[in-house]
């Protein structure tokens, strides 16, 4: 593995432990020749997702966007980083449990506003006013009814 500080292509793993809820492998690996040490992390390859957007076009499955939203959604909102690790690994893991090799970007939305709606809800309207394209006030207001009346039914 190559030194992220002086490009030697020696290292040497220190320590190794399950990371990810047994996803992943995290590495401590030490340069052997400027003892710099740094983290790696090993994953399973995944087959190719392709996302099916709006228009009908395909791109690639890519996890940062959806970590991109979901912070845009939730700036400054009481909402750690860990959080929005969280979600994005579910939403992830949901959509590989689903064992296509396409999905909607519709669907993709609906996982990330099913977890969002149980982390914040200012977070989750910031989100729904993107995903749902709200053609008028009213379908907004909806919206916001629905979510009010789902945390009403949920604390009793």
């Amino acid at each position: 593995m190559e030194c992220p500080n002086c490009h030697h292509n020696s290292s040497r793993v220190i320590d190794s432990r399950s990371s990810d809820e047994n996803r992943a492998i995290r590495r401590r690996r030490e340069c052997e020749n400027c003892g710099f040490r740094f983290t790696t992390f090993e994953r399973v390859e995944t087959a190719p997702l392709l996302v099916i957007k709006n228009d009908g076009t395909r791109e690639p499955f890519n996890r940062e966007k959806i970590l991109h939203g979901v912070m845009a959604a939730g700036q400054k909102r009481p909402i750690s980083s860990e959080q929005f690790e969280h979600l994005t690994d579910d939403v992830e893991n949901k959509i590989r449990k689903q064992g296509v090799s396409e999905i909607s970007s519709k669907k993709i939305g609906q996982f990330v506003m099913d977890d969002l709606a149980n982390i914040d809800d200012v977070a989750y309207i910031r989100f729904a006013s993107i995903y749902r394209e709200f053609k008028d006030m009213s379908s907004f207001m909806k919206t916001m009814e629905d979510m009010m009346a789902k945390r009403e039914k949920d604390n009793n």
